[in-house]
């Protein structure tokens, strides 16, 4: 089965809906065209607290029981029907498979039992697609990228609890190129690990922010992983890790650190501990991401994930695109963490662009490249 849109939709602005189940929210959201009708997530993240993470299973069950209610009140608030649906989106990876499948099946549900066009694309990719929402965005914040246009040369820097990547944005529907990332832990893992050696805590990332504020993050120096000559190297021979990250060497220094402290029976200065572990973090993530801005001719760059909501990353990634001639846009916080909007914002992309749906024969993939923009039928 797949299903094409109906003579009677507009291509211009096609009414999606957008579902996300990738991770530990359940989002459902809905845009025309362009612009963002509603962005409804119900997340789970309470229930993973005592175990210092995200349990797939629970996640997963957590999905099944929030879907039916989030999409009705996702239909509610945009004051539409399932009957006046162009088109839904699906994130079909990368994630959890098992968080991920819930997802898939219920929009492959909905597109059997409705008839509509179903298209599976890629979560990451989506975080990109976010940022050409018609939304209002956050006061003080850098803007969006501007409903409908993509700039010419376009990057996107994406900090999450799963990813940290560079990307160069050719076309949102069919060209994506992923410049480098992080080769163990994410920028978040990271954030959750440390908060766990400091007794702070998950979600690690804004207990971590709030505490770093009332450090100083001078106070230790903490290694900037993959920054020295042999794995840089030089514009002319680049090395084989310039671009990419690694925080799992971070991780174990903050943790010798704590243990050295306890060890001479001295008060673990966790504040200081905090800022100078996120300054280690958000520099070598900005330098980097900054770089291969520079080398690949990029001069504007999106911030999109659920770590752009951290205060320093945001303020550093702008100063130094600032000093380097880019020009940073970073969504809404409410769309920097996963949501069914980014989703339903790519899929309205792919339709704009005369990209055929994806149909119902395609599976889930926990380890979608991001190359891979949407299944093809």
């Amino acid at each position: 089965m797949s299903a094409v849109l109906p003579n009677a939709a507009s291509p211009k602005e096609p009414l999606v809906l957008g579902i996300e189940s990738s991770c530990d929210e359940t989002g459902v959201g809905i845009v025309r065209g362009t612009t963002l009708l509603t962005n409804t997530v119900s997340s789970s993240m309470d229930e993973h607290v005592r175990f210092g993470g995200v349990i797939p299973e629970i996640a997963s069950r957590a999905h099944l029981d929030a879907f039916v209610p989030t999409l009705q009140e996702s239909l509610q608030e945009a004051g539409v029907t399932l009957e006046d649906i162009d088109a839904i989106a699906v994130t079909s990876g990368p994630g959890l498979a098992g968080a991920l499948m819930v997802g898939v099946c219920a929009a492959k549900a909905l597109a059997v039992a409705t008839g509509k066009p179903l298209y599976a694309i890629n979560h990451l990719v989506a975080h990109v697609g976010v940022g050409l929402l018609d939304a209002q965005h956050d006061a003080g914040a850098a803007a969006g990228l501007g409903a409908g246009q993509l700039p010419e040369n376009l990057g996107a820097l994406l900090v999450s609890g799963g990813h940290t990547e560079i990307l160069r944005i050719r076309s949102i529907t069919d060209d994506v190129e992923l410049l480098g990332s992080t080769i163990d832990d994410a920028a978040g893992e990271a954030y959750d690990k440390v908060a766990r050696i400091l007794g702070l805590g998950y979600p690690g990332g804004p207990a971590i922010d709030k505490l770093a504020r009332q450090g100083n993050p001078k106070a230790i120096r903490f290694p900037r992983g993959l920054t020295q000559p042999k794995y840089m190297g030089t514009a002319e021979e680049k090395g084989p890790h310039r671009y990419d990250w690694s925080f799992s060497g971070l991780k174990t220094a903050v943790a010798r650190c704590v243990e050295q402290f306890e060890a001479r029976g001295e008060e673990v200065p966790v504040a200081d501990i905090a800022a100078a572990f996120q300054e280690a973090v958000v520099d070598v993530i900005t330098s980097k991401a900054v770089l291969a801005c520079k080398e690949h001719g990029i001069t504007d760059l999106l911030l999109g994930g659920g770590v752009a909501a951290n205060s320093r990353l945001r303020e550093l990634t702008g100063q130094r695109c600032a000093s380097a001639g880019i020009k940073l846009h970073v969504p809404p916080l409410n769309l920097c963490t996963d949501n069914g909007a980014m989703v339903a914002a790519l899929g309205a992309q792919l339709i704009m662009g005369g990209i055929a749906p994806s149909g119902v024969a395609f599976a889930p993939d926990s380890s979608m490249p991001v190359t891979t923009v949407s299944v093809p039928a």
